[in-house]
């Protein structure tokens, strides 16, 4: 961890306003605790995962939502939306069989399944921060409704198409897995844009 610790303390005056995490973090498990029970140390570790991507994508103008790096035209703002649509069709339609949420509920997604990733740079760094914290708070509060309803074996309202419906426990998994690989690749565009580098974001 020292390396971490020496890129934050090297990190360039100007990019101090970066750093700052999203206020919907507040009161919210830094990290998994070190002995802790199952539902925590898996909901510590989505939570770390969403914190840290928040800190890579926060703090940029529309150049820098948008940029891109080598070969990819994968986006932070692309990442944000995309996300966004993760937690409410995870939180919404798969784990409570509700609706997604706004703007996604009016999208045809077989016609246009790179939609969000397309029209992420229509919108500005605000909107699409707050698309993604919006539905990241409506995710937790139905993530507590599930567990106090059943725990980690509360099953999905939208299973499967052979019909089986797998458990919240396996959905924090999956979850905790698809922020780890946008988590990175949001890391590698972040030090394109403005050098910011680091594995947790600052306390």
């Amino acid at each position: 961890m020292d390396g971490v610790e020496r890129s934050l303390a090297d990190t360039d005056d100007d990019l101090v306003g970066s750093l700052i995490v999203s206020d919907i973090f507040d009161g919210v498990l830094f990290e998994p605790p070190s002995n802790g029970e199952e539902a925590d140390t898996l909901v510590g570790s989505l939570e770390r995962q969403r914190r840290t991507f928040a800190w890579k994508c926060g703090g940029l103008d529309a150049q820098g939502t948008r940029a891109t790096t080598a070969a990819s035209t994968l986006t932070l703002g692309g990442l944000l939306k995309h996300l966004a649509l993760i937690e409410t069709y995870y939180f919404s339609f798969k784990l409570w069989g509700q609706p997604i949420a706004a703007p996604f509920d009016a999208v045809d997604f077989d016609a246009d399944p790179e939609w969000e990733f397309r029209t992420a740079a229509d919108d500005s760094p605000d909107e699409l921060m707050k698309l993604w914290e919006d539905n990241v708070v409506r995710s937790r509060e139905l993530l507590a409704e599930a567990l106090a309803e059943g725990g980690l074996e509360f099953t999905w309202r939208s299973p499967w198409s052979d019909g089986v419906a797998p458990s919240l426990r396996r959905m924090l998994i999956d979850l905790i897995e698809e922020y780890a690989r946008h988590t990175g690749q949001a890391d590698l565009i972040r030090e394109s844009v403005d050098g910011l580098v680091g594995e947790d974001p600052p306390r």
